[in-house]
């Protein structure tokens, strides 16, 4: 995809791929603790190079497969986010939006951005109907992006997070 500028950076997203391997743990790793914060906490085999090889080899075959669509946010080269579009449905034309923006970058428009790129994916590209998000009830910032994005909160979702610790309640989002 274009660089897009967004008020006071510039940013590019574009689809992982496997050479993203070390700049992606680098990510993952600076970010750890505030992921931790707001979302189910990854395995611990999940954070060494071989790790997450695994796991971009795992997205891209599910990508490959037309199930996913994974992307990086980049600014400068660098890593500031990640989105992906998860259990994409083309027989039931739905998919659902999934986006993790590092600690440093939040308040700058990222998850906004990244949501408009999942849904012109999605729309355009793999041609769904409809999109889908759960929300843990403690991640009020995250609910606003999607409301703003015209997501209509549908109810409780069936999904529980465990972060920090704590078991989450999440809510459902839809968007048509």
């Amino acid at each position: 995809m274009p660089l897009k500028n967004y008020a006071d950076f510039v940013m590019q997203i574009r689809t992982l791929s496997l050479a993203d391997a070390p700049a992606l743990l680098a990510f993952e790793l600076a970010n750890r603790n505030w992921f931790e914060s707001q979302v189910d906490a990854r395995t611990p085999d999940f954070y060494n190079l071989t790790g997450v090889a695994g796991h971009i080899e795992d997205y891209l075959a599910r990508y490959s497969a037309g199930s996913m669509h994974p992307c990086l946010l980049l600014e400068d080269g660098d890593i500031i986010g990640r989105c992906n579009l998860k259990d994409i449905d083309r027989i039931g034309g739905r998919a659902e939006v999934g986006y993790r923006i590092a600690a440093s970058a939040i308040g700058r428009g990222l998850a906004g951005a990244a949501l408009s790129h999942l849904m012109e994916l999605a729309y355009g590209r793999w041609e769904l109907a409809g999109l889908d998000a759960h929300v843990t009830i403690a991640n009020a910032a995250s609910a606003r992006v999607l409301e703003r994005a015209g997501f209509i909160l549908a109810g409780p979702s069936p999904i529980v997070a465990l972060v920090a610790e704590r078991q989450l309640a999440c809510l459902h989002y839809r968007h048509h």
